[in-house]
C-alpha cells in the first residue's frame, strides 16, 4: 500500500501497490503491519457496507464520542463518491477544516479518516456502494454527527444534495 499523508493530521490517501500481469492485478487492501507503521489503528472491529441508489446523494458527517471513537477507513467498491474528513479534534491545528477526494470502484483508494474526525460522503453515481473497516464497534448512545452544510465548516459538496436522511438534516449549529 502507498500511503500520503494529508494535511489533516493522522488522515492519510492510500493507494494500492499494484502488481499485474496478464490477467489483471493483485495488491493488499489492508495489512495491520502497515497500518501500525503509520500509526492509524490497526484494531479493526468491523466492516461496513452502505449502497446509495440515487447520485447527489449525501451520507454525513457521522462520528462517535468518547469512549467510542473511532477510525475509519473508506473505500468505494461500485461507482463512485467525493469522500469527506472533517477534523473536529479542539486541540488539532487543522480544527474544523476538512479534505475531500474522489473514491471509485476504478481508482481503488481509500480515505483513512482518525479519531475524533468527522466523515460523510457525496454520491457522483446512481448504485454507488461504500465499504468500511472500523476500530469500534458502532454504539448508538455514542452516535453524534454535525450538519453536511454548516457554515463553520464550509464543505464545497460537488454536486447539488439530491438526498439526505431526516437525521443528517436535524443535526444542530456547530459551536466553534
Amino acid at each position: 500500500m502507498i500511503f500520503e499523508e494529508i494535511f489533516i493530521k493522522g488522515s492519510f490517501v492510500v493507494d494500492l501497490k499494484q502488481i499485474g500481469d496478464s490477467r489483471g492485478f493483485f495488491a493488499r487492501a489492508f495489512c495491520e503491519k502497515e497500518f501500525k507503521e503509520m500509526g492509524i489503528s490497526s484494531s479493526i472491529t468491523q466492516g461496513n457496507l452502505s449502497r446509495t441508489s440515487l447520485k447527489g446523494s449525501i451520507r454525513g458527517m457521522h462520528f462517535q464520542t468518547a469512549p467510542f471513537e473511532e477510525m475509519k477507513a473508506v473505500r468505494c467498491i461500485k461507482g463512485s463518491f467525493f469522500d469527506v474528513v472533517l477534523d473536529l479534534r479542539k486541540d488539532s491545528p487543522t480544527y474544523c477544516k476538512w479534505f475531500g477526494i474522489e473514491l471509485s470502484a476504478e481508482n481503488h483508494r481509500m480515505l483513512i479518516i482518525p479519531e475524533g474526525c468527522a466523515h460523510g460522503f457525496q454520491t457522483l453515481e446512481n448504485n454507488t456502494e461504500a465499504f468500511y473497516l472500523v476500530s469500534k464497534e458502532y454504539s448508538q448512545q455514542h452516535d453524534s454527527g454535525v450538519r453536511w452544510n454548516d457554515s463553520a465548516f464550509g464543505i464545497n459538496w460537488p454536486l447539488e444534495v439530491s438526498e439526505i436522511s431526516i437525521k443528517d438534516q436535524q443535526f444542530k449549529d456547530y459551536i466553534i
